[in-house]
């Protein structure tokens, strides 16, 4: 497994990372035992992966717990990223006077004293610039050691544009896939910053796996998107398959070309299986050839960027 800086903390981070939301997480998945939960991380590790994100609305804090007990007597090998924001109670409070309490309940869980790094988990707006004290808490807590970096979880272009214009955080986890590259336009600047950039929905919500296609139909979390949202992501993902070939699993393809970008330190597809587990890791195996690189970049800035996905 390659791994990459993370950000200005010193450490490297397995280039591929362990999303963990589905950790024990009963009200979106099915959900796997404890004991397969556990094992998994354990498989992860055994093969180099040494990222980990989670947070304390995963599974109503069971995807913390889950972590902390897999990786009891393994803390110097991992690096932990989780969140603050949405609650492991189910509810929302962006409060700057509620992180400290966010990150010693999320210590608890996790079994460690102190985060490689924690992000405010998808904030309103100006709630990034960080007028309302929440960086200034995070800086308290790192003078403790209780954390070694801070962030935020955002989405879009000008919300990381917010972040990297007005703030000092060292790191930043964004969403970006081959079905939503607006956010690339930030990277360099990030990378001069030397902020870590961890990468969230790598596989645009399961389109980009390779299962689903214009005639899927979907049940619980996924439920949202029309039949016409439907067809048109299932042309889309037609197009990208005919551009990376046959040979590679989609899944590896999508990985790896977000990793085609060096300013990137790590991408968290989500594992719930062993199986899955080996395929994304496998995507550090090889690079995506540059011609189909600068091919799905022409597909999103010349049409995909204009049509209305959804997320």
């Amino acid at each position: 497994m390659n791994t990459r800086p993370y950000g200005s903390t010193g450490k490297r981070v397995s280039e591929i990372g362990f999303g963990a939301w589905q950790l024990g997480n009963k009200q979106d998945w099915e959900a796997m035992s404890d004991a397969e939960a556990i094992a998994l991380v354990h498989e992860a590790i055994d093969k180099g992966m040494n990222f980990f994100d989670t947070a304390p609305y995963y599974g109503l804090g069971a995807s913390e717990v889950l972590l902390g007990q897999a990786l009891r007597g393994k803390r110097n090998e991992v690096v932990i990223n989780t969140k603050f924001g949405h609650g492991a109670n189910g509810v929302t409070d962006f409060s700057a006077s509620g992180i400290r309490q966010s990150v010693e309940q999320s210590l608890k869980r996790l079994q460690t004293d102190y985060l490689d790094s924690i992000l405010i988990h998808n904030p309103p707006f100006d709630h990034l610039d960080g007028k309302y004290g929440h960086y200034e808490v995070f800086e308290e807590l790192k003078k403790e050691g209780k954390l070694l970096a801070y962030g935020a979880s955002v989405d879009s272009r000008e919300e990381m544009l917010e972040v990297l214009g007005k703030t000092k955080v060292g790191i930043i986890e964004v969403m970006f896939n081959i079905m939503y590259q607006e956010t690339a336009e930030t990277f360099k600047l990030a990378h001069e910053k030397n902020i870590g950039l961890i990468i969230k929905v790598p596989l645009d919500s399961g389109w980009l796996s390779g299962k689903y296609n214009g005639a899927s139909t979907f049940e619980g979390v996924r439920k949202r998107w029309s039949p016409e949202v439907i067809a048109k992501r299932g042309a889309i993902v037609d197009r990208v398959r005919s551009i990376v070939g046959e040979e590679t699993p989609m899944t590896v393809a999508a990985l790896r070309f977000i990793l085609a970008y060096p300013e990137i330190a790590t991408v968290i597809p989500g594992v719930r299986s062993v199986r899955q587990l080996i395929e994304n890791m496998s995507a550090s195996d090889g690079v995506m050839p540059a011609e189909q690189v600068r091919q799905l970049r022409r597909l999103w800035s010349g049409d995909i960027q204009y049509q209305q996905l959804g997320w």
